[in-house]
């Protein structure tokens, strides 16, 4: 890595309720940094769900051309979708993708992660009003089976 190249820590949560989370996320990976002897530009830490891609924070570092190394404790905490696509972005720049740990990650996450998807599709269909009611009948639904 260059003088002027950065390395990130990107930690995300689904929900405000799972700060606490977030910390031990952000804690685990510098660990795993400090250990690989990497200096860490920058933390940061969003609240958004993993299949929202509009997230100013992610962005914001993904276009940035400094960062050439992205550190994240699981796939899904970068991204639900594209996961792909910003490994293969970042490579073709000269940048790396870490991934600190492969396994799958719990599943209320996933379950809200849905439920934004569920959501999304229902505004297109419903409109914006109704797409909220709609949403949650789908996703209580989904929740007792």
């Amino acid at each position: 890595q260059g003088e002027d190249s950065k390395t990130v820590v990107y930690a995300r949560v689904s929900s405000n309720k799972q700060k606490d989370d977030l910390e031990r996320q952000i804690v685990r990976v510098q660990d795993f940094c400090a250990a690989n002897g990497w200096r860490i530009d920058q933390v940061v830490k969003e609240i958004a769900s993993g299949v929202n891609d509009e997230r100013p924070k992610l962005i914001k570092i993904l276009t940035d051309q400094s960062v050439q190394r992205i550190v994240v404790e699981h796939k899904d905490r970068l991204t639900r979708v594209g996961y792909n696509y910003i490994d293969v972005l970042l490579q073709q720049r000269g940048g790396e993708l870490v991934v600190i740990n492969l396994a799958d990650t719990d599943n209320e996450d996933l379950l809200q992660d849905l439920a934004s998807i569920i959501y999304s599709f229902c505004a297109r269909l419903y409109g914006k009003r109704r797409a909220k009611h709609k949403a949650d009948l789908i996703t209580k639904t989904l929740e007792t089976e």
